[in-house]
């Protein structure tokens, strides 16, 4: 593949028809920097499908991925979360992206199309990133909430943005009468779940719907399709309000949430302090590293607010070509290379390195 080729990765496209949007290659099974300038390069496609979150860095990794591997392919379709998590599930592509992993009792359900019989599943923690909850509001470049204010924004029981629960932390704003527009993705979303179970977490007798990754029905709001939509809907829209991986948030003024006595703003060093406090969730298998993210978290510069994105594989394939190009393209994401890049390009936190080493334990189980 030619690097550009990764110019297509915007355009999401049928994974029948492998028009998807990312190219990568791999280098062999191991990271960038341990690469054998004898090893033999690895050939062949895979398909990969899920999280919008994830473009640039699958487009980062795409690019590491064909410097040694120039005729390995992997195609990626950004459709969301939840398609990903289905097409994986339904055997149309051989890994996903999803920012929040399956369930353990999906997991006991089985049916894994993508994987040989009685596989068990990888599940790597490899884009860590801060959802930011971007605005438009005329004359006004930053604003502070916490977390009550955000729910009942986005509940719908603050409806202007002169209402007294916001003016009461931004005594310096000119706060306009103007009616509150709050934006959320139409799609089955991730990015939705993260940013639900952050408001679950913090007010639920505001929000009152739990984490869920579907927009509850009836809730006030606009919908717009994948984070790019609900970029453009804010931008476009006078009084709007939303929610977006940070990756695709910038220029666009955003909200610096309470955390304990401070207010903070969205960075890839306070996501990670976040995932630092939080914790592998109970009943996870060895190559399962799902996390139990702590929303509530009064920890000094943390923003609680984030997505954990997972690359989700089988720990066995029908296909030892496909299983040895998952192992290496995922080897490639978690490497320090392979993180460093994809902070730089898409502001993503790089993972520590004991959860690389743990990263690296499970993508072993791949075969």
């Amino acid at each position: 593949m030619k690097l550009t080729r990764l110019a297509q990765i915007g355009a999401v496209a049928a994974v029948a028809a492998l028009s998807l949007t990312a190219c990568a290659a791999n280098e062999g099974g191991t990271t960038p920097a341990a690469t054998d300038s004898q090893a033999p390069s690895l050939t062949g496609t895979l398909n990969g499908q899920g999280a919008s979150s994830q473009q640039v860095a699958v487009q980062s990794w795409t690019a590491l991925f064909n410097q040694t591997n120039p005729d390995a392919v992997i195609n990626y379709d950004p459709a969301g979360s939840g398609t990903g998590r289905e097409s994986f599930l339904a055997g149309a592509v051989n890994f996903a992206g999803s920012d929040r992993a399956f369930k353990t009792d999906e997991i006991a359900e089985g049916g894994f199309g993508a994987c040989a019989a009685d596989s068990g599943l990888v599940e790597i923690p490899a884009y860590i990133s801060p959802i930011a909850i971007i605005f438009n509001v005329p004359g006004v470049d930053a604003l502070n909430l916490d977390a009550a204010t955000v729910a009942g924004i986005f509940a719908g029981t603050i409806t202007n943005w002169n209402d007294p629960a916001i003016a009461a932390d931004n005594a310096d704003a000119t706060l306009p009468d103007l009616p509150i527009n709050p934006v959320h993705r139409s799609d089955k979303s991730g990015t939705t779940g993260n940013f639900t179970d952050y408001l679950s977490a913090n007010a639920a007798d505001i929000w009152t719907w739990g984490s869920v990754e579907e927009w509850p029905a009836g809730v006030v709001g606009e919908a717009a399709e994948k984070t790019s939509g609900v970029v453009e809907a804010v931008k476009a829209g006078e009084g709007s309000i939303g929610y977006a991986d940070s990756s695709q948030a910038g220029g666009i003024s955003s909200v610096a949430v309470k955390v304990g006595d401070e207010f903070v703003e969205h960075s890839a060093e306070g996501a990670a302090k976040t995932l630092d406090a939080s914790a592998i969730e109970d009943g996870r298998t060895e190559g399962d590293l799902a996390f139990k993210i702590d929303r509530t978290t009064t920890e000094a510069g943390a923003y609680p607010v984030l997505l954990v994105s997972y690359l989700i594989a089988c720990e066995q394939y029908e296909d030892e070509n496909v299983a040895a190009l998952v192992k290496g393209f995922f080897e490639t994401a978690v490497s320090e290379a392979g993180q460093e890049t994809a902070a730089t390009n898409a502001g993503s936190a790089p993972i520590s390195d004991d959860l690389r080493e743990k990263s690296l334990a499970a993508i072993a189980l791949i075969k």
